[in-house]
């Protein structure tokens, strides 16, 4: 790692990357740049990072603070822990530490795991579901799990007439004809002062006006990293989202769906496994046998994995045809009709700067490590830790799974799923669930696979079953259907989801 150009300060301050962050580490960066507080943030049970204030009396009580942590009430977090025995410990983990962009006093702010009375994690917290899913597949197959997100997001503000955009023609829009670039580089550079790896920034397709307001879609992508540092960027870079939104008086939303007909929000997650430095998706110029497995794995286990990724009723007004979102369940190269796509990853394609750029004379040589897969369900709804944390159990599934290369080879598609000519195929496709009721069905059908190696306590599967279940959208869809109003009021009522 660069630390000279890296943009967090904590890195640049102590010349080490944060996985190399000790405790002393965090006290000398805290007496030398007169940080004044310390906030603890943690996941709930509603997907929000939660906050717990300190007020810094002195370096020892600094140095206790970060070492023992504090105790908080499970109950008010989880729906599922009893208020009865409901105790929990926050203990910080150090390489998470970055400076609080939004405090008018010099604060630092670091992301915490839960602990039991007992000093153990907590089995069903998600940061440690998320751990114990990594640490089972690399038992098993010796490999790294690596993730990034795409994260949508619309920004709702009153209409503006000059430079409009075309409604669905926002991709990639440049001022002066999108309005909220400079919120979003802005936003960039506080998540990666945050520690956020970033890859790019752009406008979506989305652009939506009624009325006297208007909603513009934006996307922030992430780099590849190991799959629980992915989650714990997301989770911070969703919160200063928001609070940029707030900053500049201007709604942020993840809401899955706004207005029916207009592109929603997803959070399509991209995976990559590796052994070393070698990607394993990759076999010379071409997607290796171990890919197709993964890619099995996340096929068979698609359906169940909407109850981490799709989470509320609204999930299922952007899971439709048309939208390019996916609602069957099959796989394709570079084909955004499906519910996994493999990107392109720069396989064999080695001249195309020098073609470009005729006088250059140094060469760079890429080996398939940019190959990621795709899968494009999930939405900003997700439940982020245990959305990846089943992510990383399909992968392992499939690579255990016998006919695994037969059953990724047998929903292979080539073509454009939606057009009128495949009605046919579309059909003959296996389907998401249609709601979140469904959506727990399913997690109960393949719960004994979440469960192995004690990766998900069956408190977690138990609630979010429960939560699925509590929204009784068996027939929402049906009962929607050309109701803008009541399309609406479900919109208002998810509006802050996650």
């Amino acid at each position: 790692m660069d630390v000279e150009m890296n943009p967090n300060r904590l890195v640049r301050f102590l010349g080490k990357p944060p996985e190399e962050f000790t405790k002393r580490d965090i006290i000398r960066f805290v007496e030398e740049n007169g940080i004044e507080m310390v906030n603890f943030r943690y996941v709930g049970g509603d997907g929000r990072l939660k906050m717990l204030n300190f007020v810094i009396n002195s370096k020892e009580d600094l140095d206790m603070l970060l070492s023992v942590g504090e105790r908080v009430d499970g109950s008010s977090l989880f729906s599922y822990i009893d208020a009865a025995s409901s105790d929990l410990y926050v203990i910080p983990r150090y390489k998470t530490a970055y400076v609080n962009p939004f405090t008018s006093r010099p604060t630092l702010d670091l992301l915490c795991s839960y602990y039991t009375k007992d000093g153990e994690p907590l089995p069903s917290a998600p940061e440690n579901v998320l751990r114990k899913a990594v640490e089972s597949l690399k038992a098993t197959t010796g490999m790294e799990f690596e993730a990034l997100g795409e994260l949508e997001y619309y920004v709702f503000s009153n209409r503006q007439k000059v430079y409009p955009t075309d409604p669905q023609k926002g991709y990639h829009e440049s001022p002066p004809f999108s309005k909220w670039e400079q919120l979003r580089y802005e936003a960039m550079k506080t998540i990666a002062e945050s520690g956020g790896l970033i890859k790019y920034g752009h406008t979506e397709v989305g652009f939506i006006s009624e009325g006297d307001q208007e909603m513009e879609q934006h996307e922030i992508e992430f780099q590849p990293v190991p799959v629980e540092d992915a989650a714990d960027q997301l989770v911070i870079a969703k919160s200063i989202l928001r609070m940029m939104g707030y900053k500049h008086n201007v709604p942020i939303s993840y809401a899955p769906k706004i207005v029916v007909g207009h592109a929603g929000s997803g959070l399509h997650i991209h995976t990559r496994l590796t052994r070393g430095e070698q990607n394993v998706l990759v076999e010379g110029d071409h997607l290796s046998d171990t890919a197709r497995k993964v890619i099995a794995g996340y096929l068979r286990l698609a359906k169940s994995i909407t109850a981490f990724g799709n989470t509320i009723p609204l999930s299922y007004l952007r899971l439709v045809p048309h939208q390019e979102a996916p609602t069957n369940i099959c796989w394709g190269d570079r084909n955004r009709s499906t519910l996994v796509r493999v990107p392109l990853g720069w396989l064999g394609v080695n001249d195309m700067v020098r073609h470009a750029n005729p006088q250059e004379t140094s060469d760079f040589v890429t080996q398939g490590e940019k190959q990621t897969i795709e899968f494009r369900a999930p939405d900003g709804s997700a439940s982020i830790y245990y959305l990846l944390a089943g992510l990383v159990v399909a992968a392992k599934y499939g690579m255990e799974m016998e006919d695994a290369i037969a059953y990724a080879d047998k929903l292979y598609v080539d073509v454009n799923i939606f057009d009128d000519e495949y009605k046919q195929l579309q059909k003959s496709l296996p389907q998401l669930p249609g709601s979140c009721w469904e959506s727990a069905q399913c997690l109960l059908d393949d719960r004994e696979i979440y469960q192995r190696d004690g990766v998900f306590s069956p408190a977690v599967i138990d609630g979010t079953v429960e939560m699925l279940r509590s929204y009784e959208d068996a027939d929402l869809s049906e009962r929607l259907y050309g109701n803008k109003a009541e399309i609406q009021k479900l919109v208002d009522q998810y509006l802050y989801c996650a």
